[in-house]
């Protein structure tokens, strides 16, 4: 198993981490670590994955989550129920928020006390769930680490993506650039992140470096291959 681990400043007792596609048993074209239960793959080979995880992170619990492309914002629990909602948080050590990307931007948030992860492709970060996360958060020295997702030379989107961005904060027209075609933008999804969490008052923010659809050996990318896995980004807190 491979896993990425954040570059940021979070205090020591902050975790996360993220997985890649390798080292699962997951067959083509789920090869070889998915942890999508809703992507087609065998269930046996998804519990496996999952548990090796958790097994492999010494962690008891995590909340999965059925996402949805929306805003809500559930408090994690350790009772294995899947919850439907796009980002989740907790302040319960050893209890891990999960969510699920294979191009959206997977987003992790702590104020030292409570963790929390969200789900952002494009619908969900234009309707607010980076916001709506951070009001689970305290309101000082918040730590935020933005995740793989698909890369701002490859991000294409209409003009209507772009349009919607623009009429919510003006500096988001630098998010974007022409695409060779007609019509079309490339988005630069980290960026857009990023202004809107300097919005609101946010300023320690890292990640932000990968590229889901490019790198192919590491990263499902739904883009890339629609019948593909998912990569988990897990956030926890320990103990001590």
């Amino acid at each position: 198993m491979q896993l990425i681990r954040p570059g940021w400043a979070a205090p020591q007792h902050i975790k996360a981490a993220v997985t890649t596609r390798l080292g699962g048993v997951s067959c083509p074209p789920y090869d070889s670590f998915n942890v999508g239960d809703h992507v087609g793959d065998q269930h046996s080979a998804v519990a496996s994955n999952r548990g090796k995880l958790l097994n492999e992170l010494e962690l008891p619990a995590a909340q999965w989550l059925t996402q949805v492309h929306g805003t809500v914002c559930v408090e994690a629990q350790s009772d294995a129920v899947i919850r439907e909602a796009d980002a989740c948080w907790t302040a319960e050590a050893d209890l891990a928020c999960v969510i699920m990307t294979a191009d959206c931007l997977p987003v992790v948030f702590t104020d030292g006390e409570r963790v929390a992860a969200a789900h952002a492709g494009w619908r969900g970060l234009a309707d607010g769930v980076l916001e709506t996360t951070l009001e689970t958060m305290s309101e000082s020295d918040i730590h935020v680490w933005l995740g793989p997702a698909i890369g701002p030379t490859v991000f294409e989107v209409g003009e209507e993506v772009r349009q919607q961005f623009c009429d919510q904060l003006a500096q988001s027209s630098d998010c974007f650039v022409s695409s060779l075609n007609s019509g079309k933008w490339l988005a630069d999804i980290y960026r857009l992140a990023t202004l809107r969490l300097q919005r609101v008052g946010v300023t320690q923010i890292s990640g932000g470096e990968y590229c889901t659809f490019s790198d192919t050996e590491r990263f499902f990318s739904y883009r890339r291959a629609p019948q593909t896995g998912r990569m988990a980004t897990l956030i926890w807190k320990t103990a001590s």
